[in-house]
């Protein structure tokens, strides 16, 4: 009998989730009777279960649907601000964290600095400490935390509880628990370009694999296979930065030379010039002569990379991170330089702009808990 109860108990949690489900990709929301008809379900099932929903504060009203000459029916959509989940995005120096609602919607965001330390027991308690004045500066109600993940600048191991190797944290075979340990909430840790196309996985909609590479003071990368990280056997898949453009050409921090990094991150237009990033590209705009032959220089090297990763996975390219933002007047030269350098693609459509140039990590930690509530509800 408690078997059967079990089973029961179960089937009912499946209806509620393909309700709840529906909704949460209907937009404009929806009537109980267009949730009937849609999902084959009868009215008194979709009734109780959108009671439960209304009673737990899940779905909320959002109007009423057009007339069609009778009483007009009340549409339903799902609460998004109903649960929230926090993403941490680290660096040698600073955090920036965010919250995003169950639609993934940026409800509150905050950059601050953090003393450079080796140690991760010293850098918990900075996040942590961060991490409660945000939550209580934003009103946040932590009654509605999902989580908090945390998007490294790492290779970490596949139960995400080891760092392998961090060099911009000057970081290896570093233990994460100090940091667990030191959050009082559900966590999780992930690479932070991993984190950032899943992102943007989620955004576009993607149902087929896409290839994602991040440009920020590092050059990452991640490879989603139907909305699932591929990691490879080390932790290492989708290490774009370290793909070699320029054969004993510039040195990498990976110490290695010639690396895509070396010659596509934010430092080899910012602080190797002594610069910002807004002042390289407002003297690119006008036409600085040194920053124009720098800037050619940079979109062949990022060629070379795109034009390595789409031969070898063939899929779509989403270019993400903090420089991306920069890029929308340069991507019809980019893709001219990519298509140059390919073989079978005459003009590199498969090279996208990310939805999300900035906070995509500290977004794509979040998810990993948005969807978890999701598929358990």
């Amino acid at each position: 009998m408690e078997k059967l109860h079990e089973t029961a108990t179960e089937r009912r949690r499946l209806t509620r989730n393909s309700i709840y489900r529906y909704l949460y990709d209907a937009p404009g929301g929806r009537s109980k009777q267009e949730i009937a008809e849609d999902l084959a379900m009868s009215l008194p099932t979709v009734h109780q279960n959108l009671t439960e929903l209304l009673r737990a504060e899940l779905v909320r009203p959002d109007g009423m649907s057009a007339s069609t000459g009778g009483r007009r029916a009340l549409r339903l959509t799902v609460a998004e601000n109903a649960r929230f989940a926090v993403g941490v995005s680290v660096s040698g120096d600073h955090f920036r964290m965010l919250a995003a609602n169950l639609r993934l919607e940026e409800i509150a965001y905050r950059k601050s600095s953090h003393p450079r330390t080796a140690g991760l027991e010293e850098l918990g308690r900075y996040l942590v400490a961060e991490l409660e004045a945000f939550l209580t500066d934003f009103g946040l109600n932590r009654d509605k935390l999902l989580g908090v993940g945390v998007a490294l600048p790492a290779i970490l191991n596949a139960e995400g509880t080891r760092i392998l190797a961090a060099p911009t944290m000057h970081l290896q075979n570093a233990d994460l628990q100090p940091l667990t340990d030191a959050i009082p909430y559900p966590t999780l840790f992930r690479n932070d370009a991993t984190s950032g196309g899943y992102a943007e996985w989620f955004a576009r909609k993607e149902t087929d694999s896409m290839a994602y590479l991040s440009l920020e003071g590092g050059v990452g990368g991640a490879v989603l296979m139907n909305g699932a990280p591929y990691t490879g056997q080390n932790g290492r898949s989708g290490e774009f930065g370290h793909i070699c453009v320029q054969p004993g050409g510039l040195r990498c921090q990976c110490g290695k030379q010639g690396c895509l990094e070396a010659y596509c991150s934010s430092a080899r237009i910012s602080s190797d010039l002594g610069i910002t990033v807004e002042q390289f590209f407002a003297g690119l705009e006008e036409g600085n002569a040194a920053y124009v032959t720098l800037w050619q220089e940079y979109l062949q090297h990022l060629a070379q990379g795109l034009c390595i990763i789409r031969m070898t996975l063939d899929c779509n390219i989403v270019l993400g991170g903090y420089l991306a933002q920069y890029l929308p007047p340069y991507l019809p030269e980019l893709r001219r330089l990519t298509a140059a350098l390919d073989p079978f693609d005459e003009d590199a459509g498969y090279v996208h702009l990310c939805h999300y140039p900035k906070h995509a990590a500290s977004l794509g930690v979040a998810l990993n808990f948005i969807n978890r509530f999701l598929e358990q509800l």
